[in-house]
């Protein structure tokens, strides 16, 4: 099991380090349900994380490992392409950065976070954690390196809770600020939605490169071993 962890670990610090999810929550936090919007968000980003794990583990289960308990071929591969597709994702981003950081603009949705219903709010955060470029196949590959583990299914699911746990906790963080800083938790993330939004293109471009190389090596390493 301390295998399977190791290789996670830094899939899922990856997962956490996400600036504008980090920016919508702080949104959330701010409207006038915040203390129950920030808890629904952040339940929405949990299950989406653990959903999609959740489908990798089951349609990887016993094949994901070889009889030598090595990873299987197909792990390889899709480690191989998420890698591939994450580095060109990175460049793309890195080419479209804004200039001035300072001017770096915010997705139009998010100013009508405010007017989001608890469900929507859910939805949000299930959305920004299953289908975002970067945390979604991060969350595919760690569950894969799971699954060829050889670990029981037992280990497996508590491998995957720890992946989630700790690529929830740049959602976490914002949400304890919130419910127990009181009064200074306005202004602390207030600073941190204003740093998270001017370097959200540059933090993801370099994240989803480095990344990228990591899933290309491992993917690599797999098919040729």
């Amino acid at each position: 099991m301390d295998k399977a962890l190791g290789d996670i670990l830094g899939l899922a610090a990856g997962v956490a380090v996400s600036p504008l999810p980090i920016v919508a929550i702080i949104l959330v936090l701010a409207t006038p349900q915040g203390r129950l919007n920030g808890p629904l968000f952040t339940l929405g980003w949990v299950a989406g994380l653990s959903a999609l794990g959740g489908v990798m583990l089951a349609i990887g289960g016993a094949g994901g490992s070889s009889v030598h308990h090595q990873p299987a071929t197909w792990v390889g591969a899709l480690k191989l392409v998420l890698g591939v597709l994450l580095v060109l994702f990175g460049i793309r981003q890195w080419r479209h950065r804004p200039t001035d950081a300072s001017q770096a603009e915010l997705p139009k949705w998010m100013a009508a976070i405010d007017r989001f219903n608890p469900i929507k709010v859910f939805g949000l955060g299930l959305a920004l954690s299953a289908a975002n470029l970067k945390n979604a196949p991060l969350t595919l590959a760690a569950a894969a390196s799971i699954s060829s583990s050889g670990l029981a299914a037992g280990q497996q699911i508590v491998s995957l809770a720890v992946f989630v746990i700790i690529g929830s906790l740049g959602i976490l963080a914002p949400l304890a600020v919130f419910l127990f800083l009181g009064d200074r938790a306005k202004s602390v993330l207030s600073s941190w939605k204003d740093w998270a939004a001017q370097h959200n293109v540059a933090v993801m471009a370099a994240l989803l490169f480095v990344l990228g190389l990591k899933l290309l090596g491992d993917g690599l390493g797999i098919l040729i071993s």
